[in-house]
């Protein structure tokens, strides 16, 4: 397949790398947090609104006829052929706490199919870039997803909302899938997670609640590695439409939809350790 259209991933990896330089700048000198809505703890950063509008700005200059989709609200000719998702600031809790696990996503995406994404990790300074029908790299090194080939010696990630867990099934797919890997792993980017999955550092990785702006980069990367995407029911992904994702190396992709599918159908389930017996034995 022919190349892309070579300012898509130049010029992305240009924006991201400004707004990750921005985010630093916050990130050293400690940001001011909101809270939106009654009890909730979805922390919104200055940082992470100057870095959208870093980031819209930017792309408005350089594509003119591109829609843009951003998480803090932009929605710049929203509707069209070709569309920018924007996450300037994934992990925002992490960065309001000081925890260095935090990015800027960027995924375009043509007719609702993801063609072009980068995701820049500003601490580690790691650039993750793909596009459709090329791979994807690290740093302009090309990856790849891992090689294990089950679930017992797989080292996952998952993540949580940050508001109304309550509310969220996932705690019994991690308590399940705890004790079928070798270890599952909470960062809170849903864009790194897929991200490793691509570079291998994870087998696997699966989340409920998302948005298009969290998956459409990470999506592309774990594809062109050489991964499996789809839904965490199995069915084919829609980044448009994303509210969920299961990924993987491709080798466990399989036994990991079937171990998701007995969770949610509440078959095989191992109970929960019983507090009161914990209790009494450490007493």
């Amino acid at each position: 397949m022919s190349a892309l259209h070579p300012d898509y991933i130049s010029t992305a990896s240009t924006i991201a790398r400004q707004a990750g330089t921005l985010l630093m700048e916050y990130y050293a000198r400690g940001v001011k947090t909101e809270y939106k809505g009654s009890g909730t703890v979805d922390v919104v950063t200055e940082a992470d609104r100057a870095s959208e509008k870093l980031i819209v700005e930017a792309l408005r200059a350089a594509f003119p006829n591109h829609g843009i989709v951003g998480e803090e609200g932009s929605r710049a000719q929203s509707t069209g052929e070709l569309i920018w998702y924007v996450d300037p600031l994934d992990g925002t809790t992490n960065f309001a706490h000081g925890f260095p696990v935090f990015c800027v996503s960027l995924g375009l995406a043509r007719d609702n199919e993801v063609i072009a994404g980068v995701v820049f990790d500003p601490s580690r300074n790691e650039l993750f870039a793909a596009e459709r029908g090329s791979g994807a790299r690290l740093n302009g090194k090309n990856i790849r997803v891992s090689h294990a080939t089950n679930l017992g010696e797989s080292l996952l990630g998952t993540g949580f909302p940050s508001k109304k867990r309550h509310l969220n099934p996932n705690i019994y797919f991690y308590h399940q899938l705890t004790m079928k890997t070798h270890g599952i792993r909470r960062a809170g980017s849903a864009a790194l997670d897929l991200a490793c999955v691509a570079s291998g550092r994870y087998d696997g990785y699966w989340e409920f609640n998302l948005n298009p702006w969290d998956t459409s980069a990470g999506v592309l990367l774990v594809q062109e590695a050489g991964g499996k995407l789809t839904h965490v029911d199995g069915t084919e992904f829609d980044v448009a439409a994303s509210r969920d994702v299961l990924a993987s190396n491709g080798l466990i992709h399989q036994e990991l939809q079937n171990e998701m599918l007995r969770v949610m159908q509440g078959r095989g389930l191992e109970p929960l350790p019983n507090l009161t017996e914990f209790a009494k034995a450490r007493s």
